[in-house]
């Protein structure tokens, strides 16, 4: 069985896979003046993701809470529907789309309800389960202190680091390049982030990005996971500090959002918010970054598997930036031609005034709230 597993660790380990060519794992020993990323380091992370997790409880309690109370953030829930086991199974047949007019015409005459206390109900059954205005509030309001703090340390950390303003710089000396104290802690927090907000998806309420977002983690966590183990660590700082220049906008925005008389606030830093996107993900990243990985890096140390693998990693998250920019764009767009958004992409998953007189408006097809416009349903276009 020893034998077995260090078969497979051989396997998996194996430099030629890993490493540039003519490099071995004993070329990457530490030394006093030389501190190497090695894999193992990165079981600190769980620690202090567990640690991250309890400052965001603190947080939400003691600092967000009190700040959503003073802006009146609402905390109640619209009452739950009362149970109907019929209505319940079309639910979950129906995938929680409303039925058509000949199915609710149906429903009413068996239940003896009118198509309008069956859409009332489906409404009030499609916010069961969802968290309220105020626990939205108090997660966005931890996201943007952590995004603010950690992309400002960021610009700190790599300031007086000749890789950020001569990429080259990130292959020079590889793979043996010394890793300071602080971009240790840099990347073991940025890790640890990420942890944290697995553990909080799998306790806190399921959500209807559940999955996206699950996947989305992972495959952050793993791509810096394993640049750190190949130590291709100050690539990747890069690649972190210019993904979280656009974070503290958006979550400023949508922080902005739970407010209906912050709306022209939630416009400007929509604005800016599509602009720093612009700059840093459709300009730095791939005429800096991938320019530097595609097309100098190789020149440098050599080409390997690896190598292959990361830029691959790479070019698909560049992918992933058009289209979201398109649908950004789009979204942009359809509030200047036409003044409002034509669907809300977040209908489903914000509560709802149980007040007669808004339930009417949505049934009519109205906005309850026909200043807020642009905030509505254009905030789902984020990633790392």
């Amino acid at each position: 069985m020893e034998d077995a597993f260090h078969g497979i660790q051989d396997w998996f380990w194996n430099e030629d896979f890993w490493l540039p060519p003519n490099v071995t794992w004993k070329d990457l020993t530490r030394d006093e003046t030389t501190y190497i990323a090695y894999a193992r380091d990165l079981w600190a992370v769980f620690p202090l993701a567990v640690l991250l997790f309890l400052i965001r409880l603190v947080w939400e309690r003691v600092i967000a809470l009190p700040i959503g109370r003073y802006f009146l953030v609402k905390e109640s829930l619209p009452r739950p529907p009362q149970k109907c086991s019929v209505l319940e199974q079309a639910y979950k047949t129906h995938r929680r789309m409303l039925p058509s007019h000949n199915a609710l015409q149906g429903y009413a005459k068996q239940l003896d309800w009118t198509p309008r206390q069956i859409e009332r109900w489906w409404r009030r059954r499609r916010v069961v389960g969802k968290p309220s205005e105020m626990q939205r509030f108090r997660e966005t309001t931890w996201r943007l202190f952590f995004y603010l703090t950690i992309f400002w340390s960021g610009v700190y950390i790599l300031w007086d680091k000749p890789w950020i303003w001569d990429t080259k710089h990130c292959w020079y000396s590889y793979p043996r390049q010394h890793v300071t104290r602080e971009i240790y802690w840099y990347y073991m927090i940025e890790l640890a982030f990420y942890w944290s907000l697995v553990i909080s998806l799998t306790i806190d309420n399921k959500r209807k990005d559940f999955t996206e977002m699950m996947v989305h983690h992972f495959a952050t966590i793993s791509l810096l996971g394993l640049s750190w183990c190949n130590n291709m660590v100050r690539i990747g700082t890069l690649v972190l500090i210019v993904h979280d220049a656009v974070d503290p906008i958006l979550e400023s925005t949508k922080t902005a959002n739970r407010q209906t008389n912050f709306e022209r606030t939630t416009d400007f830093l929509f604005i800016c918010f599509t602009v720093m996107w612009f700059v840093t993900r459709l300009c730095i990243y791939p005429f800096r970054i991938l320019k530097n990985t595609l097309f100098e890096g190789h020149l440098i140390v050599g080409m390997f598997p690896m190598y292959y693998v990361f830029n691959s990693l790479l070019c698909i998250l560049q992918v992933l930036h058009i289209l979201w920019f398109y649908l950004i764009c789009r979204t942009a767009c359809l509030y200047i031609t036409k003044g409002q958004i034509d669907k809300d992409e977040r209908s489903e998953t914000e509560p709802e005034s149980s007040s007669e007189e808004e339930t009417d408006s949505v049934a009519k097809g109205d906005r309850v709230n026909g200043n807020n416009n642009l905030s509505n349903g254009r905030l789902k276009n984020k990633t790392h």
